[in-house]
């Protein structure tokens, strides 16, 4: 399969094209605003690809969310989002455009967490409000965006599991007063080099219950994105997610 890699020369673009031949897949170009040398051809910007693809991944930022979704409409071609910080109005124009072409969202690429996640949901509905939940995310201190679209895909998921009404409380400061029922803390910690990491405490009466997961390398996402691009080749338009994929597997 040929891909078009966009934020190539990125941390987690560098591991998808390090990763890509193993998975049976080819990188014919990249796009990024930063130059670099690479062992394929390098544009600025998406519209200057001139090579014949199947499928793009997309690591490169929100702000390339239109660039990105226009050209693949244009050239029919399924497209994997992997950046983080999308706007509400960027989730709405995704929605848009996955009526015509193929699209895979997710807040995180890792089989691991999403198992997670579904783990998270299932812990909300059996322990319901009774129990308080917070959220701890872990990241590298070069991160640009907090909280991690994985944190907010576990509060979400807390929040469905529950099905009642849940509020989500970003960090604490000053004199809040008691803790509501209704809370999801949710708390983002930057430092050094960590990968990820993400922990969702249940706190009960005399209890606790902890659900958790490391990323130790940048594998473990570009491992994600090649396998989801590859399962999402031959799909017809819509919106995917990691759940999607998993579902045919589990």
């Amino acid at each position: 399969m040929k891909i078009i890699l966009i934020g190539a020369c990125g941390r987690m673009g560098k591991a998808v094209a390090a990763r890509s031949a193993e998975c049976g897949m080819q990188i014919v170009c990249g796009v990024d605003a930063v130059s670099a040398e690479l062992p394929f051809p390098l544009y600025k910007t998406v519209d200057e690809v001139t090579e014949q693809a199947d499928g793009v991944i997309d690591f490169s930022s929100a702000q390339c969310l239109k660039p990105t979704l226009a050209y693949c409409k244009k050239h029919n071609l399924p497209v994997l989002l992997a950046a983080t910080g999308y706007t509400q109005e960027d989730l709405n124009t995704i929605a848009d455009y996955a009526k015509t072409v193929a699209v895979f969202k997710t807040g995180n690429l890792s089989l691991g967490v999403n198992l997670l996640q579904m783990l998270v949901k299932k812990a909300a509905a059996a322990l319901g409000e009774t129990f308080d939940t917070e959220i701890v995310e872990r990241h590298h201190n070069r991160k640009k965006d907090a909280p991690s679209g994985t944190a907010l895909m576990l509060a979400q998921s807390v929040k469905e599991g529950r099905k009642q009404q849940s509020t989500f409380v970003y960090g604490r400061q000053g004199l809040v007063g008691e803790r509501n029922r209704a809370e999801i803390g949710i708390h983002a910690v930057r430092g050094g080099t960590i990968v990820g990491e993400h922990e969702v405490m249940f706190a009960g009466e005399d209890e606790i219950i902890t659900l958790s997961h490391s990323a130790r390398s940048r594998n473990v996402f570009a491992n994600g994105a090649l396998r989801a691009i590859g399962w999402l080749k031959d799909k017809p338009a819509g919106l995917y997610d990691m759940f999607d994929l998993l579902g045919e597997i589990l």
